[in-house]
């Protein structure tokens, strides 16, 4: 039987949906071909109509979560001001549901430890992903006077600089509270960082 492209298209997005899932709750080393089609409600044996390789897959997985986030964050964001909107992205991430709730979550907090395996078609993907992240924080930050100031460097390159490490801060938070055994120690963890990101932002009348 013959499928017009737009059913074709539709399924490929079933297929990716359903991977980006997988491929966040298991990591792509730990998740199938085969798996990922079962969940999408279809055979082993259609997956090669729709992608070459299983590193194709995930990768436009990944770029699906990503987009996935993108999209819930630009709804709750929408209307507010920068540093509303900044607040707003700092207690979703840095947040007990984002902790429970790997397979709906950023791949940066989920990942990481698992992409230096993958080949340059995933790694690419995640690259993108990570840097349209660390952009959206920078367009954020509020422009208060000394709030991304460095030494020797340039207004641009030093709010760069902040949204990069409060990414590397979220993320590495996230994953940490996901690792610890002891559920008030990972809650506390992540009341601190929601504290200290929104200081280092200037999103608080703390010092930085």
């Amino acid at each position: 039987m013959r499928y017009s492209q737009s059913h074709k298209q539709e399924t490929r997005k079933t297929v990716v949906r359903a991977a980006a899932a997988a491929v966040r709750a298991k990591g792509p080393d730990g998740v199938s071909v085969a798996e990922i089609m079962a969940e999408a409600g279809l055979t082993h044996g259609g997956f090669y109509a729709h992608f070459p390789n299983k590193a194709a897959l995930v990768a436009a997985a990944l770029a699906e979560a990503f987009g996935q986030s993108r999209r819930r964050f630009a709804r709750m964001t929408e209307g507010m001001t920068p540093a509303e909107a900044l607040t707003a992205f700092i207690d979703s991430y840095v947040s007990v549901e984002h902790r429970d709730n790997p397979q709906r979550g950023c791949p940066i907090a989920t990942l990481t430890n698992d992409l230096p395996r993958q080949g340059p078609a995933v790694r690419g993907a995640f690259d993108a992903g990570v840097a349209n992240l660390i952009a959206r924080i920078e367009a954020w930050l509020p422009l208060g006077e000394g709030q991304c100031e460095g030494e020797g460097e340039d207004a641009s390159a030093a709010r760069r600089g902040l949204a990069s490490s409060m990414m590397a801060e979220m993320a590495g938070v996230v994953a940490l509270a996901r690792a610890v055994s002891d559920a008030a120690m990972a809650d506390a963890l992540l009341e601190a960082s929601r504290a200290r990101l929104k200081t280092r932002a200037g999103l608080t009348g703390g010092a930085a």
